[in-house]
């Protein structure tokens, strides 16, 4: 599945965050005509990374437990219900049940300060 097959998929040039406010993980919402959108940002080094805030295997958002998604080091995103572990700079599957699953990439662009969904 691609990111842009859900249904509240925002268009390309949304505004998703704002640079400075992304600092390790942090789960936003974008709501679209069709609905709200659950986007998970991950701050990788310079770049931020985005992802669909969605367990690949169980559906419910990484964070539906608590907030605390990332491994120390920044290197892991842990979902909070179950503790499947991915790769914060690709969303490949690592550890527990994420193995053999990946995370669904949204295409990011840092502009000047803004954070926006790419094409």
């Amino acid at each position: 599945m691609k990111w842009s097959d859900l249904s509240t998929a925002p268009a390309a040039g949304t505004l998703a965050a704002h640079a400075g406010d992304i600092q390790g993980a942090v789960a936003v919402t974008i709501t679209t005509a069709a609905g709200d959108f659950p986007l998970l940002l991950v701050r990788v080094g310079a770049a931020v990374k985005g992802y669909v805030n969605m367990c690949p295997h169980q559906y419910l958002p990484l964070d539906y437990r608590g907030g605390q998604l990332l491994s120390k080091d920044g290197t892991k995103l842990m979902c909070s219900a179950h503790g499947a572990m991915f790769d914060s700079a690709t969303g490949m599957g690592v550890a527990g049940e994420g193995l053999g699953c990946t995370l669904i990439s949204v295409p990011v662009a840092l502009v000047c300060d803004q954070i926006l969904i790419a094409s």
